[in-house]
């Protein structure tokens, strides 16, 4: 009997762990909606149409050049750091796969599980999908220090009207030390493989400043396009005040509370379009601009769903994951 009951008690743990883990992205994906409707009780529903009647002809033509500027730029860093990892990837291969990753970011719930397809796809086809995902954690991680190395910098001159806790956007990163240092042996099992491939394809004198100034690229594209959205909804505001709230906008828009990236973008907004003066509804109303430009920037990976002939022969060979390697828990990048 006692042993039955200690066989049952890990299965029924790991069900629990499983169904938290299901209902996560639907949690957050409510907790996105509520968001919006409460802006949308607050201020209105118009400062929402507005942004939908907003987008024009040169809007949409402004974001599929700045899109393709920066998909290009982000899908070389990711060819950077895989080819340095030794998995093979060709450019067109990574744009076009990079670009069905965006699409798929973009209508489905939790707004990584682009991500997640695009690491384990190219994993899976070099024969190694532990490697595949690393490969495109070191990529948006790339991108996400250089946008934070912005935030920061924009909160130091004091140039933002929202009050900002410094020294709080520190806490994630502090956690993040101390769970490797202090967690299972598994963890930091895990942790010193990650750091080692990351030494290999990212943290070197070889590939870290090419991957910054692709990462720099990359955000100067979706500053621009913040910026075109911005115009488009009626925002006047000169660039010195507008462009310290779109930098600070990027980096809310990581918070993984949102449904295609609407949420707490259009909050933040609404507050700091409020605080700077130019009125909270134009807030709202310039991130939903920028939330449907966005979406038509990744169209192109629409083509990339149906692989065509010429996209078929760029794909890599399916290769046998090797039977020494760790299995990989994927869902953990999902978050």
């Amino acid at each position: 009997m006692t042993a039955t009951r200690a066989v049952e008690l890990p299965a029924a743990h790991r069900s629990g762990g499983g169904t938290m883990r299901r209902a996560w992205p639907w949690l957050r994906l409510v907790a996105a909606v509520g968001i919006l409707v409460a802006l949308a009780w607050r201020l209105g529903a118009d400062a929402f149409l507005d942004g939908l009647h907003a987008v024009d002809g040169r809007a949409v033509a402004a974001a599929l050049g700045i899109g393709l500027l920066t998909t290009v730029a982000s899908a070389w860093r990711w060819r950077l750091i895989a080819r340095r990892l030794g998995l093979p990837l060709t450019l067109r291969a990574a744009v076009s796969d990079y670009y069905r990753g965006l699409l798929l970011n973009a209508v489905l719930p939790a707004g990584v599980l682009g991500d997640v397809h695009r690491a384990v796809n190219h994993g899976r086809q070099a024969g190694d999908v532990g490697r595949g995902v690393r490969a495109v954690v070191f990529e948006r991680a790339a991108g996400q220090v250089v946008l934070i190395a912005l935030g920061v910098a924009v909160l130091v001159t004091g140039s933002v009207p929202v009050p900002v806790d410094v020294p709080a956007l520190a806490l994630p990163a502090a956690a993040l030390v101390l769970v490797a240092a202090f967690g299972s042996a598994k963890v930091r099992r895990a942790a010193r493989t990650t750091w080692a491939d990351a030494r290999t394809g990212l943290v070197n004198r070889e590939v870290l400043p090419k991957v910054t100034l692709l990462s720099a690229a990359a955000l100067a594209g979706h500053v621009a396009l913040f910026v075109v959205a911005a115009r488009a909804a009626g925002a006047d505001a000169p660039l010195s005040r507008l462009l310290p709230l779109v930098v600070l906008a990027l980096l809310v828009m990581a918070v993984p509370l949102n449904v295609g990236g609407f949420g707490p973008r259009e909050a933040f907004l609404a507050v700091a379009f409020g605080a700077a003066g130019l009125g909270a509804a134009q807030g709202v109303t310039t991130g939903v601009v920028y939330g449907v430009l966005a979406l038509i920037s990744s169209l192109p990976g629409v083509l990339t769903l149906f692989g065509g002939p010429a996209h078929r022969s760029e794909q890599r060979q399916v290769l046998p994951e090797r039977l020494d390697q760790p299995r990989e828990h994927v869902p953990a990048l999902v978050g």
